[in-house]
């Protein structure tokens, strides 16, 4: 038994080393070509049954959805139409601002006193790929009543500006520009409290400034900076009494030796030169918005690099939708405005006055309207 056993083991050792053996031949002297086992083994994939589920979790809902109509109402406004995306921007703005003070029985005494402005601003700007288009119109005017005297004029404007510009591709900031600007008044200006000589009135004077140059608009930074070499300024004064007395630069008037009128005095004046503008709006702080302005043009004929100023620079404090406090400073130098003309009684001109710089500062609280 112990021997059968024996062969038994010897017999599986046996087979299995044999099957262990390397199946490729070996010939030390004759070289024999090899056949590869090229057959291709797949993937054999084993699915489990998949079994229904018999205990359903609670909070599982296994139902079929239904749609029911039974909760839907009827709309009480008409559904809202399909609006074709537009690339124009408007602003519409109406603001009055006032202060005033009052006395009773006041020791140390005063005047009751009112000061209002009204303003309002239109704008419409075009923005599309490679066209940009910015118009702008602002009117302003203000008065000041005082106990005791007659209202007197604070602030009175009237500015259009349209700008027209082109670039090459939709990604440089720099546009080939047309730019038109009219800046003119309401009412009869006085050097108070002279009421009866005006020294300004509507169109008189009035500016004109029409050119062509390169703007600066980076994108979504209401930044405009326009360089213009080739700028015509016109200067209207239809108020024929001073155009004969030569105010703003033009030709005045040609009287003889006994104060007649000889010649009339010129209604507009010509320039041309350079001019700058920039324009810069951008929220400084939480709710205080800067908006800042400056216009630069010097003549190339009459006096090249002397320049004529118009800064102006306002700060907004928005309190909420309605209600905005304001501050803002003007500065202008025009050299064809002249102070302290002195004029003989018949009519020959002692001094004919020197250019000075204009200054303006208003502080005001008051209400704002946009839509």
């Amino acid at each position: 038994m112990v021997i059968r056993v024996f062969i038994f083991f010897i017999t599986v050792f046996s087979c299995h080393f044999a099957y262990l053996q390397d199946s490729i031949p070996q010939v030390d002297s004759i070289p024999q070509t090899v056949i590869i086992d090229s057959t291709i083994v797949d993937t054999i994939v084993i699915r489990r049954t998949q079994y229904r589920i018999d205990v359903v979790p609670r909070g599982v809902n296994l139902t079929n959805p239904v749609i029911s109509f039974n909760q839907t109402k009827v709309l009480n406004e008409p559904p809202k139409r399909f609006k074709v995306p537009s690339f124009w921007t408007k602003i519409n703005r109406l603001g009055f601002n006032m202060s005033e003070v009052a006395f009773v029985n006041w020791n140390a005494g005063g005047d009751n006193a009112i000061s209002a402005i009204g303003n309002m601003r239109f704008a419409r700007n075009y923005k599309f790929r490679f066209i940009n288009w910015d118009n702008d119109l602002s009117l302003k005017y203000g008065v000041n009543i005082q106990e005791g005297r007659k209202p007197r004029k604070t602030e009175d404007a009237i500015r259009l500006s349209s700008t027209f510009g082109y670039r090459n591709d939709t990604l440089s900031k720099w546009y080939y520009s047309v730019n038109l600007k009219f800046n003119t008044q309401f009412a009869d200006g006085f050097k108070y409290p002279d009421r009866e000589n005006p020294i300004s009135t509507f169109m008189a004077p009035g500016y004109l400034f029409f050119g062509g140059g390169p703007s600066f608009i980076p994108e979504g930074k209401n930044f405009n900076l326009y360089l213009s070499p080739t700028t015509v300024k016109a200067t209207f004064v239809l108020d024929e009494s001073l155009a004969n007395d030569g105010a703003f630069g033009v030709k005045k008037a040609v009287f003889d030796s006994n104060g007649n009128l000889i010649q009339k005095g010129e209604n507009q004046f010509i320039e041309f030169g350079i001019l700058v503008t920039n324009t810069w709006e951008k929220e400084i702080a939480k709710n205080i918005i800067m908006d800042h302005r400056i216009s630069l043009f010097t003549d190339y004929i009459r006096r090249f690099g002397n320049i004529d100023i118009d800064w102006e620079m306002n700060f907004n404090f928005k309190v909420n939708n309605f209600f905005e406090a304001n501050f803002g400073t003007q500065i202008i130098y025009d050299d064809d405005i002249l102070f302290d003309t002195e004029i003989a009684d018949d009519g020959t001109v002692l001094n004919t006055g020197v250019p000075k710089i204009q200054f303006r500062q208003v502080l005001s609280i008051g209400v704002v309207y946009t839509f």
